[in-house]
């Protein structure tokens, strides 16, 4: 049973004093069963709920007051300094932070912080949904929104990255990435519009951008929308070499033709010789191969065939006459394994007659030289011009 300690006791027949009865008051000690015996609360304790505090400005003879509560709460979180407070569960209002804090586990709504070093963040505990962060390090971090001015980010997953400007080493970006300007090191990303890409390494899955400067496409279809493939927009583009005046000289050569360079334009304007020796076309590998041609050529009048012959020393072309100019073009492609193939269709000014002529050559190596002669080698040029176009 409950009871108080009066620290006096009386006997029967003793007399009483006035100072016996006072120290019955002032001597006077609780037992503990005062409290425990007391029939605990089933219902859960609420903030309105009262208690009895005594005011210690009042000193020791203050009365007791009775205080909600929430107001005890209130009052002694707020104006009172805890330098190991260990706090579970939810806070769903703003809380403010002066200087610094462990949380180790829980949901942070909205997070404003100057400097803060988050160690890890995974699951359930510690899911940031919004918040601002100016500064820190975060060396991994699970978040749903950041927006941040200055952040270095170690490791973790972001889902939407929204950034003026960002170096980003390396990591994995499930959602939309939008950057402005940046360097990412090393990028997969399965969605995403990024202005200004600059990256050594990675995987783009989906890209959409406007790329400046070179860029390799390994796997997959690159399309060109409405943008133009120009000649010198291309690695191994269409060249034009110089046109030369085939009026001197018994042979015209150009050399120099590159090594990736696939199939050859031959033209002529006007082109004549001293003599009646008919004109051949010669391949080179460092120097001319004159010999094993597999080429023919013919007249074709307006109902006969003639002068049809086989040449051996380079693709001839049938008919040359010391009256006539031949114009024309002949194309001279790659089969492969240093192969080359020809065929062409000139005309002669004034005799009526087309030359067909082709054939095929096989070099003993990379082809880097054409050269326009005659039969004898003899008979000089003196009339028209001749040009080559190649491409890779």
């Amino acid at each position: 049973m409950a009871k108080f300690n009066t620290g006096v006791s009386f006997t029967d027949g003793s007399t009483v004093t006035g100072a016996d009865l006072n120290n019955i008051t002032s001597q006077l000690n609780i037992y503990t069963g005062v409290i425990s015996e007391q029939t605990a609360m089933s219902a859960t304790v609420s903030t309105a709920d009262q208690l009895l505090i005594a005011d210690t400005d009042n000193g020791d003879s203050g009365a007791a007051n009775r205080v909600t509560v929430q107001k005890l709460l209130n009052d002694t979180l707020t104006n009172g300094t805890y330098t190991n407070a260990n706090l579970t569960g939810t806070i769903t209002s703003n809380r403010t932070v002066s200087t610094s804090a462990t949380i180790t586990t829980g949901t942070i709504p909205t997070l404003v912080s100057n400097n803060a070093t988050i160690g890890t963040t995974t699951g359930t505990a510690g899911v940031f949904t919004s918040g601002t962060i100016t500064t820190g390090l975060i060396p991994t971090l699970t978040a749903g929104t950041t927006t941040s001015t200055a952040a270095n980010i170690t490791n973790g997953t972001i889902q939407t990255l929204t950034a003026s400007t960002a170096t980003i080493t390396g990591g994995t970006y499930s959602g939309a990435i939008n950057s402005t300007t940046g360097t990412i090191a090393t990028l997969n990303s399965t969605t995403g519009t990024i202005a200004t890409l600059n990256s050594t390494t990675g995987t783009i899955t989906n890209l959409s951008t406007t790329l400046a400067g070179d860029f390799t496409i390994t796997q997959g279809t690159g399309t060109i929308g409405t943008a133009k493939v120009t000649p010198t927009n291309l690695s191994q583009p269409f060249t034009s070499g110089v046109a030369v005046s085939s009026t001197s000289g018994t042979a015209i050569d150009f050399t120099s033709i590159p090594s990736w360079v696939k199939r050859i334009t031959l033209m002529f304007n006007g082109v004549n010789t001293s003599g009646i020796s008919n004109i051949i076309v010669q391949l080179g590998a460092g120097s001319f191969t004159a010999t094993n041609y597999l080429s023919y050529s013919c007249r074709l009048g307006g109902s006969s065939v003639a002068g049809g012959a086989n040449f051996t020393t380079g693709f001839g072309i049938s008919g040359n006459s010391a009256s006539f100019l031949i114009s024309g073009s002949a194309s001279i492609a790659l089969l492969g394994s240093n192969i080359w193939t020809a065929n062409g269709f000139f005309a002669e000014s004034s005799g009526g007659n087309g030359l067909p002529f082709g054939g095929s050559i096989a070099l003993s190596g990379t082809l880097d030289r054409v050269r326009i002669t005659t039969v004898s080698g003899l008979n000089t040029f003196v009339t028209g011009s001749i040009n080559i176009m190649y491409e890779g």
